[in-house]
């Protein structure tokens, strides 16, 4: 959960308590590397390709793909930034951050959208984001990259590119930044 999500998020007075560093900043370089390098592969390089991502963790994790690709393949894919807020199934339980914003890069019919994000957990963010990516044309196909894969799925979905499997306990939260993976819980003040 990203830092800015989590301060607007119940209980309101907790703090994030880390106790595990899982990746650092090198670590983290690497992952995302490896998630660039596989993308072209799986794509055949780049053609029709867009990355979008989820507000708020995977926005920054788009753009250092992005930079990537271009340094990889000598030309990027539009980036582009998705806020699902109004297409989850439990709007009202989470904030709707106002800084959160959609900025898709055109029509998206025919394309292959690689949707990315920072943490996966239930899945419940990816099917309020494939929901919300119908109101911006017919991908060709829609795949997905996370930085990190902390299991508990409750939807039948599965990432395509994954910097880090990491099982983790129910309530432990994930913090990725482009510092690092951190693990931890919440604790009240």
């Amino acid at each position: 959960m990203a830092d800015r999500e989590r301060r607007h998020t119940r209980p309101l007075g907790s703090v994030f308590v880390p106790h595990a560093d899982v990746l650092n900043a090198d670590d983290l370089s690497r992952a995302i590397l490896r998630m660039a390098h596989e993308i072209v592969e799986r794509n055949r390089g780049l053609k029709n390709v867009v990355l979008i991502g989820l507000q708020t963790g995977g926005v920054a994790i788009a753009e250092r793909l992005g930079e990537l690709l271009l340094e990889i393949e000598g030309n990027a894919p539009p980036v582009g930034s998705l806020d699902v807020a109004f297409y989850r199934d439990d709007i009202g339980l989470r904030p709707v951050l106002p800084e959160a914003t959609t900025d898709i890069p055109g029509d998206l019919t025919g394309k292959i959208v690689i949707l990315v994000d920072d943490v996966l957990f239930t899945g419940r963010t990816i099917r309020a984001a494939l929901n919300a990516l119908g109101d911006f044309g017919r991908a060709a196909q829609i795949q997905l990259a996370v930085v990190v894969d902390r299991g508990h799925r409750e939807l039948p979905l599965r990432p395509d590119f994954v910097g880090k499997n990491l099982p983790t306990a129910r309530d432990e939260l994930v913090d990725v930044t482009l510092d690092g993976v951190t693990l931890g819980r919440l604790e009240s003040l």
